[in-house]
């Protein structure tokens, strides 16, 4: 490879994509876009242009919890069999409600829905992907090692091709669309922060005794606050507590929660909203199966609503093997 030639090659790619003569059509879809979309193309460096289609719906991740462990205790084939059933499950789910997986990256796998009946059949869809891979994958190995988590965003999603266009048996690695916007990235973010267990932390605080005059009182007070109570006596030696009425103390370990487990499915409150008025009989809307959750989500300032809703005829499987 001549490295002058290339560098001044790939300069003027650049610099023709980023122009303002590059013209990038954009249009608007009512069905989830595949990669075969002849209105969605590479970039034409000739022509200058390129063609792409945006699409206003609702997006759905999910993924698997501690992969990497479950990596590292299986056999390579054990681990190959629950990816692969992992992503026939949730292409399973997808089908049921009419909606395209369209992004498998290892442990992750995106959905998008066409926007008629969106907020329905995303929700739907995560409650069966909830059910699926709690009551059916999980079963199959021992003591519940495999945990999934889901999360749902709406807005503009934005599909397009980038690269280079391949021919023969590289062809097919450059075919998948690349999908751009905001709610893949909230989405992923929920699914991040879905199914955490409750994290704590063992903290030491004291419990000072007070006598103000009708028998000896304890509170609790943070050890650097205790300690700044008391002044030295410089000619004794001795320590003293500003406050006359101090009796005595003793310390204690608590654990403190520093974050609140989290349910398997996380979604926006847009995704909610729209949900409740679809669907204002469902029985997930009557009995409040999803609830307001306390998680901060980044660049998200907005309600998050959450649950462990499942259908209950997968709550006993068959009698199966487990997996080690």
């Amino acid at each position: 490879m001549n490295i002058s030639e290339f560098e001044k090659d790939v300069r003027e790619e650049i610099a023709t994509i980023l122009s303002s003569e590059f013209n990038i059509d954009v249009t608007k879809t009512n069905s989830v876009p595949h990669s075969d979309d002849s209105a969605i193309t590479f970039p034409n460096l000739d022509e200058k242009s390129q063609r792409s289609k945006f699409i206003e719906t609702t997006v759905l991740y999910v993924d698997m919890r501690r992969s990497t462990d479950l990596s590292l205790k299986h056999h390579s084939q054990t681990v190959a069999k629950l990816y692969s059933a992992f992503v026939r499950g949730i292409m399973r789910c997808a089908d049921a409600f009419h909606s395209e997986v369209r992004g498998i990256i290892g442990d992750r796998v995106m959905v998008l829905f066409a926007p008629e009946n969106c907020f329905a059949n995303a929700v739907h869809t995560s409650i069966l992907i909830n059910s699926v891979c709690k009551h059916v994958i999980n079963k199959h190995f021992i003591h519940d090692q495999v945990a999934f988590g889901i999360g749902i965003d709406y807005g503009r999603m934005l599909a397009t091709k980038t690269g280079i266009r391949r021919h023969g048996s590289a062809q097919q690695s450059y075919r998948s669309l690349v999908w751009l916007g905001r709610p893949a990235n909230i989405a992923s973010k929920l699914t991040d922060n879905a199914n955490k267990p409750e994290e704590t932390v063992t903290l030491t605080k004291v419990k000072v005794g007070y006598d103000y005059g009708y028998g000896l009182t304890y509170q609790d007070e943070w050890p650097h606050i205790f300690i700044q109570q008391f002044t030295r006596n410089y000619l004794t030696g001795n320590y003293h507590h500003w406050n006359s009425a101090y009796r005595s103390f003793y310390t204690v370990q608590e654990n403190c929660v520093t974050r609140e487990s989290t349910p398997a499915i996380l979604m926006t409150k847009q995704v909610y909203d729209g949900f409740r008025s679809a669907k204002p009989d469902a029985p997930e809307v009557k009995n409040g199966w999803f609830k307001e959750i306390n998680v901060a989500i980044p660049e998200y300032s907005g309600k998050v609503f959450g649950g462990n809703v499942i259908y209950t005829i997968f709550e006993k499987p068959p009698s199966i093997r487990l997996l080690r």
